[in-house]
């Protein structure tokens, strides 16, 4: 019989399956540990990769090696195995249950995770058998007191994963809002200085709540950014399955949001999602409760004290393999330095502040005596910002430059843009805060490499082109030449060989990728090379926030408008603040929300590209340019996020996209700058508009957009800027609040976006969807 794996390769694998694989799931947990709390700073995809890869075979390890340890315990020993060698792999079960239960730093990859943790919940128990039935095969072990200390530990930290799960689940979020009825509406939000925590969510330590909710004269200290993040937390946990809350709810936070200085809410809104970000993603809310408390004392006493009874009372010497008692070593030492990291990562956390810390009630009153030290350590990690020059060094503005292991989350915006994109441009940069001269170096590095692979993918393109016209050529020559000179057919056939080899890799690539179902997939990873980041200006952010408390200044029944109550998407055209408006209103009102996105970007990029920047316009004229291109990002690249408003447009750019891509062609300026081709959309002299002449059945945008360009051009001398940004505000405003409530959350794990917090400060000025119906009709009615 032939083997089909050699003999010694298998001998190998029996010998080191089970030590392999033990190693293997210790530094899987290593990984976790380390690089998982890095995640919401940064949307790095390679890092996701490594993560999701650790996160799933983390399980798949630890469940595998008890199957190989059980196994093990039934086998015959080979004549020179120790004699108590399978005891000793008895005792590596019970880490197994322990790596089971996961770091601190993540319990849940996705929010899907915390839906199923009835199934955690079973594996405990299903976990705890094949354990158990390992120990008893080893009896007698003399090293049952160590192994039934390691069951415990183990034990308990898979507990604490699953109860984390079922703490984040979105079940659990909504069942907690209708624990505790109002039975006194007179004392409803007017807590007692002794109130408990709210019941929901059992409580993430000592309920830090002010006896009412008023921002203090002054201007906000760190720890007072925090706390007040924190309550806003704990009372508004419902916005993360979007619940409605009480009108009560709505004028305590919108008064309160509508004091603040704009750095003030930036500061809030960021600790706040960091709040959500744990909560949903890792064991702090357990840990920080006197049963995450309990257990993790025990857990950790289990453990050292395993490790005390092995180190100082086995005698290890001539009962184990030498390479299982370094394994076993590892194993305690590395799993006890896991813990001690784990809980250095939770101590200096904002979570933990928030619990030991208090609201003052007033100005008299010191606080606590850490307090100081609290001050001192949360003004370390605030924002930093960093000036730049732009608009052609005409301006200054402030970008968010926090150290990369201090940031609460990604701090940038990601861009995308059409025409830059269509056209083959390269990317222009706004603020290059990490230096041009690192890019160009890597560019100088990569441009060999990306000028090969263009070369090779025009001439295949050029070949499948000529081929069909060569073929039929190439047969006519044959059947010319073929009775008079067979060598030339014969040189002539080869050559036709060649030709089709190109072809041929083309037809199998495109039959691989439409049986696999990935053409998306591929598309999207093309797209993402055309996607760059923005750091946050101080001035957009004032810009935003400016606009948002604008909002309030309407009367109440006109805010509590429904979508419905409008005509189109947006607000009344009147409130842009043009002396003529009509132009402007078919591309606005009555005309689906992913259409007008995709209008006012191209439109807003070809009136970028036609006006220089100038003092007067710098501002404006460069938040337009970075909200339209973010706004392309979420249409283009976040598809669950946006997936409430998107509609087509999906199918819009693409026959937008196949439409400029003709255009350019004709024109001949294929992998050209921006600028020629925003100047050559622009020169196109059209008599009719396009939408009269294609009506609503076409989807492409582009000639449209170029009228919607000109209509602003005409008004460069009324502030023409002023009003794109206002309407980019409408544009993002109305995405915030109907964004998809999962994705929204998911967002946090991968560094954040700006959208969830125009959301969550939306929802904080009483401005979103989360006002409940009864209300809403009251404020009507008054």
């Amino acid at each position: 019989m032939v083997q089909v794996i050699p003999a010694h390769i298998k001998d190998v694998w029996d010998e080191w399956n089970i030590r392999g694989i033990v190693i293997l799931s210790l530094s899987i947990q290593t990984i976790l540990i380390i690089l998982a709390p890095l995640r919401k700073r940064t949307s790095n995809r390679f890092l996701a990769l490594v993560l999701w890869l650790s996160y799933l075979l983390a399980d798949w390890s630890a469940n595998f090696v008890i199957g190989l340890i059980a196994k093990n315990q039934g086998k015959e020993l080979k004549p020179d195995d120790p004699p108590q060698d399978q005891q000793l792999m008895a005792l590596w079960a019970p880490f197994l249950l322990l790596h089971l239960g996961g770091p601190d730093t993540i319990t849940a990859y996705s929010l899907e995770d915390n839906a199923l943790w009835h199934r955690h919940f079973l594996g405990l128990a299903l976990q705890a058998l094949p354990g158990a039935y390992v120990v008893i095969q080893s009896l007698p072990n003399p090293l049952w007191v160590i192994i039934l200390l390691l069951f415990i530990a183990g034990t308990l930290k898979y507990l604490e994963r699953t109860i984390a799960l079922y703490l984040a689940s979105s079940d659990k979020f909504r069942g907690s809002m209708l624990e505790v009825p109002d039975s006194d509406p007179d004392e409803t939000h007017r807590p007692r200085k002794d109130d408990s925590m709210p019941n929901n969510m059992q409580e993430y330590g000592r309920q830090i709540r002010p006896l009412r909710l008023e921002k203090p004269a002054r201007d906000l200290a760190p720890l007072d950014i925090l706390q007040f993040a924190f309550w806003f937390f704990n009372n508004f946990r419902s916005l993360m399955v979007n619940n409605i809350f009480s009108s009560d709810q709505r004028e305590e936070s919108r008064e309160f949001f509508s004091k603040l200085t704009d750095e003030e809410a930036l500061r809030i809104l960021e600790m706040e999602l960091g709040f959500i970000y744990e909560g949903l993603y890792t064991k702090v809310s357990v840990l920080h409760t006197w049963v995450g408390a309990l257990t993790r004392t025990l857990a950790l006493g289990s453990l050292l004290s395993a490790f005390c009874i092995f180190h100082y009372r086995t005698n290890k010497s001539h009962e184990f393999h030498g390479a299982d008692i370094v394994i076993t070593y590892t194993l305690f030492l590395v799993g006890i330095a896991l813990d001690l990291v784990s809980l250095l990562m939770i101590l200096p956390s904002d979570w933990t502040f928030a619990v030991i810390s208090r609201i003052n009630d007033d100005e008299v009153d010191s606080g606590s005596r850490i307090d100081p030290f609290l001050h001192w350590f949360l003004g370390f990690k605030k924002l930093r910002w960093k000036e730049q020059k732009c608009c052609d060094g005409k301006s200054k503005h402030e970008v968010l430059n926090t150290p990369f292991l201090i940031q609460r989350w990604a701090g940038s915006i990601k861009l995308f843009n059409f025409i830059a994109y269509s056209v083959k441009a390269d990317i222009e940069r706004i603020h290059d805060v990490k230096g041009r001269t690192r890019r160009l170096v890597w560019k100088a590095i990569l441009h060999p490499f990306i000028y090969a692979i263009n070369t090779f993918r025009k001439l295949f393109e050029t070949i499948a082109i000529w081929h069909h016209d060569l073929q039929q050529y190439i047969r006519y020559v044959i059947n010319m030449l073929s009775r008079k000179n067979p060598v030339t057919r014969c040189i002539i056939i080869f050559v036709e060989f060649w030709l089709m080899i190109p072809h041929f890799f083309t037809l199998i690539g495109n039959y691989i990728t439409d049986f696999l179902g990935i053409n998306d997939l591929l598309d999207e990873i093309i797209l993402r090379r055309s996607v760059h980041s923005e750091p946050l200006t101080k001035e957009l952010w004032v810009f935003i926030f400016t606009q948002l408390k604008s909002k309030l200044q309407r009367p109440d029944k006109e805010r509590s408008k429904t979508k419905a109550g409008r005509k189109g998407w947006a607000s009344d055209i009147s409130e842009l603040g043009m002396a003529d408006t009509k132009r402007l209103v078919r591309y606005i009102a009555d005309v689906d929300y992913d259409r007008s996105l995709m209008l006012w970007h191209i439109a807003t990029e070809l009136c970028y590209q036609e006006e220089a920047s100038t003092k007067e316009n710098c501002d404006d004229r460069e938040f337009s340019k970075i909200l339209s291109d973010y706004m392309m990002y979420l249409l283009i690249m976040q598809p669950k996020l946006m997936s409430e408003v998107a509609g087509i447009g999906k199918i819009r750019f693409r026959d937008t996209l196949a439409e400029a891509e003709k255009f350019y062609k004709r024109r001949h300026i294929e992998n050209s700058s921006v600028k020629r081709a925003s100047h050559e959309i622009l020169s196109v002299r059209i008599e009719i508009h396009p939408r009269n002449v294609k009506g609503n059945e076409s989807k492409s945008v582009l000639f449209e957009a170029r009228a919607l360009a000109k209509e602003l051009n005409k008004m460069r001398e009324e502030n023409m800027w002023s009003v794109v940004s206002k309407v980019w505000m409408e544009l993002l405003f109305h995405a915030a609040c109907n964004c998809d409530a999962t994705a929204r959350m998911e967002q946090l794990s991968k560094g954040g976006e700006l959208l969830v917090f125009v959301w969550l400060a939306l929802a904080h000025l009483g401005l979103g969807g989360q006002l409940g119906s009864s209300a809403t009709e009251m404020s009507e009615t008054n």
